[in-house]
């Protein structure tokens, strides 16, 4: 993943969707706005239910070129044919995933507020560190990664950053100077209408 001047954002997907809505709506904002990678992050461990979601999402996002990860599946990344996974327990999984999947997957890694995780996780071959929840939220156990946390990483660290987690426009304005990515998920997935809801996070970068 790139990381230019101004942000990109990085769609996070519901943990339940409905396969027969929730595709064209994915479709809707990828068309709408320009989207550098989607997480599936989906709830649950049944592997056909996840399976047959994930066809679905990554059909949409490849058809429009564009990346798609999955929550913590690193063997179900591989089987069904996604761009790499997204760990949510820091650097402990990354050099295991990024053995699995090989130098191309992409590997990503959440780690809380941990400047210490993230750099580990950078060591071991992660591709980007997303840090959240940016504001108190049940994410997580309650540390909210702080706009010093992005301005230090920005500044020190190579690695891209992804700050997520109650993003709101005036966080991302705050932010936009110093991260790479913003994953959005339930800041837009939870509106009646998820391409206003993104334009009007877009607009504050």
């Amino acid at each position: 993943m790139d990381t230019p001047e101004q942000p990109q954002i990085y769609l996070i997907t519901p943990p339940t969707i409905t396969l027969s809505t929730f595709p064209e709506q994915l479709g809707r904002v990828l068309d709408s706005t320009e989207i550098a990678c989607i997480r599936l992050a989906l709830a649950g461990s049944d592997e056909d239910t996840i399976a047959r979601a994930a066809d679905a999402c990554r059909e949409v996002a490849h058809a429009r070129d564009v990346a798609i990860v999955i929550s913590n599946h690193v063997l179900l990344a591989q089987r069904l044919g996604l761009d790499g996974v997204h760990l949510d327990d820091g650097a402990r999984s990354v050099r295991a995933a990024r053995k699995e999947l090989g130098a191309d997957a992409i590997v990503g890694s959440f780690c809380a507020a941990s400047s210490h995780d993230g750099m580990t996780a950078g060591e071991h071959g992660a591709d980007y560190v997303a840090f959240g929840p940016v504001v108190t939220s049940a994410l997580g156990d309650g540390t909210i990664a702080e706009k010093d946390l992005f301005q230090w990483w920005s500044e020190m660290i190579e690695v891209p950053v992804v700050a997520e987690g109650g993003l709101t426009p005036d966080l991302i304005r705050e932010l936009s100077p110093h991260t790479d990515f913003f994953g959005i998920g339930d800041e837009i997935w939870s509106q009646d209408d998820p391409v206003a809801a993104l334009k009007a996070l877009t607009d504050a970068m």
